[in-house]
């Protein structure tokens, strides 16, 4: 499958390459580079997600970096306990919270939110309070890629989604991992940031942009009122 994506905010390049993303390991990932495209910001990219017709996906919010997964069978990423699995912080929830507070201020239609198994991005997803959360293994950690057909089987599955357009006049929104993004498109995001891809109609997409925590509160007290332009 043909996929345009952006490799880097600096770089781009014509054809499929052929690159090294997945946990630091000598991976081998396929997929090609975004089409000639100004990515979009602040205000301007707002009025693109209002529209409607991007995937919008967030890695999960902070965890609690003094705990660590223990994965010894499948289904163990499923688990709350804090002893069992890294857990989403405080500050974590509350990021998430703000953030889904902020999306609905700036009124962008949100159509189905799909979260990978794990606790924290399915709590993260919930925290942001867009819409029933479902969980699918499309958009798998890659930490535990053998569960799910390998690291390779996972980046193609995630393509495929940032491939498919949601419903008409809305976003789909996406939780999941670093790890999974940056070897499906080369993106990686730091917790909690969002990048937003648009399908381009021929079985691929482009990155629009990227939205910080941060960035959406700061768009978000900042919007426009109806009949004032800026």
């Amino acid at each position: 499958m043909n996929v345009s994506v952006a490799a880097s905010r600096r770089w781009r390049f014509p054809i499929l390459c052929t690159c090294v993303f997945a946990l630091g390991t000598a991976t081998p990932v396929n997929f090609a580079a975004a089409q000639e495209g100004e990515r979009l910001s602040g205000q301007v990219l707002i009025q693109a997600l209002r529209a409607g017709g991007h995937n919008i996906y967030f890695r999960h919010a902070a965890t609690d970096w003094s705990g660590d997964d223990h994965v010894a069978a499948a289904g163990d990423w499923k688990s709350c306990d804090p002893k069992k699995m890294r857990q989403l912080s405080a500050a974590g929830v509350e990021t998430a919270r703000r953030v889904g507070e902020s999306m609905r201020t700036l009124k962008v239609p949100v159509g189905r939110v799909l979260a990978s198994p794990y606790c924290r991005t399915v709590e993260t997803a919930q925290a942001l309070g867009l819409g029933t959360v479902e969980t699918t293994a499309d958009v798998m950690n890659l930490r535990v890629a053998e569960f799910f057909g390998g690291k390779s089987a996972i980046a193609a599955r995630t393509r495929a989604r940032l491939s498919t357009s949601p419903k008409a006049g809305t976003n789909n929104v996406f939780v999941a991992h670093g790890n999974v993004i940056s070897a499906a498109t080369g993106e990686y995001p730091a917790e909690a940031e969002a990048i937003i891809f648009r399908p381009d109609g021929n079985g691929g997409f482009l990155v629009r942009g990227r939205i910080l925590p941060k960035e959406w509160l700061r768009l978000a007290a900042t919007r426009p009122m109806p009949g004032n332009r800026k």
